[in-house]
């Protein structure tokens, strides 16, 4: 039998990260997806609704939200600035 050596995917991602610069930029951009995806998704919930009800109140068809929250869409600032717009919340962007 072959000897397998694991490894954490942690540590995969992280070596992976730094050997390819192109696997470093599809991480990132992943990275940003997840990130609008739970803010949209915790909006939503604060408010109440479900999808359906939340797409209605910010002008956008279900689907739009549905792939913003799991994370299959890139949405532009202007999409996220009309979200925010619609349910009476603010969009608030830092540099870190």
């Amino acid at each position: 039998m072959k000897n397998i050596t694991t490894i954490k995917t942690s540590k995969y991602i992280s070596e992976m990260k730094q050997s390819d610069k192109n696997f470093s930029d599809r991480m990132e951009q992943e990275g940003k997806k997840f990130d609008y995806a739970v803010l949209v998704m915790k909006l939503r919930e604060s408010l109440g609704l479900t999808q359906f009800e939340f797409a209605e109140l910010v002008n956008k068809p279900q689907s739009t939200i549905t792939r913003i929250e799991n994370g299959n869409a890139n949405p532009t600032i202007k999409t996220l600035e009309s979200i925010a717009e619609q349910s009476g919340k603010k969009l608030v962007m830092s540099f870190e």
